[in-house]
């Protein structure tokens, strides 16, 4: 397994820097989040035997059983929470994580804010927008973005680093690429968390900073999941 996980992390580092390429933009453009979710520990040690040091995770008790020992192996890892996040969990992310992209609601900035004033430690924010109004899924609506990263902005100031989306799986995803960019440029924000282990390329093509891979690394997710 470690050397199918290495070789999996080559493979997508050079689509991701042929992508950026393609694009017009350095090689080097894109980050990829590596997705560890429901994936074991040892699958995220042998990603970061490869080099990878750049990790994302859906829920914070799954990180914060897997991340505080490897931190001590390797302190140069750093960990995305990139799952939709409760206000009672804003503290324990604040805990463990470097980067949350799923702020998406006044009563979670607020959650966070407390949060960070007990710890003295925020976090770096990405806004998650829901590009594709899905009742369904976390995120702040198409029509709301602007004024909640107006807000946001306002409260969290230059923590707030970017914005994220996850398009409709029915729909085209450039579409929904391209309206994050444009909402980034309005307000003036460079990092663009977009594109997955079935769209990245697309995303880099539309001015993605980040992709969040998992599958293409780490393969399926093992049938027993942390619920």
């Amino acid at each position: 397994m470690p050397d199918i996980i290495a070789s999996n992390l080559d493979k997508i580092r050079n689509r991701v820097q042929s992508a950026c390429l393609k694009a017009g933009r350095p090689a080097d453009a894109a980050q990829i989040v590596a997705v560890s979710k429901f994936h074991p520990q040892e699958s995220v040690e042998a990603a970061l035997k490869a080099g990878q040091r750049l990790f994302g995770e859906n829920r914070v008790q799954e990180a914060s059983s897997k991340f505080p020992a490897l931190r001590d192996a390797f302190p140069d890892v750093k960990l995305h929470i990139i799952g939709g996040l409760q206000t009672n969990k804003a503290l324990d992310a604040c805990r463990i994580a470097d980067v949350i992209e799923t702020l998406d609601r006044t009563a979670l900035s607020v959650a966070l804010e407390k949060a960070a004033q007990k710890l003295g430690n925020l976090p770096k924010l990405y806004i998650q927008i829901n590009t594709g109004n899905e009742p369904q899924k976390f995120g702040t609506p198409r029509d709301q973005s602007d004024a909640f990263i107006e807000e946001s902005l306002k409260r969290f100031g230059d923590s707030v680093q970017g914005i994220m989306c996850i398009p409709p799986e029915d729909e085209s995803p450039a579409a929904h690429f391209q309206f994050l960019a444009q909402l980034a440029k309005r307000h003036g924000l460079s990092t663009l968390s977009m594109g997955m282990s079935s769209d990245f390329e697309i995303a880099i093509a539309e001015g993605a900073t980040h992709v969040r891979v998992g599958s293409a690394i780490f393969g399926s997710r093992p049938v027993t999941q942390i619920e």
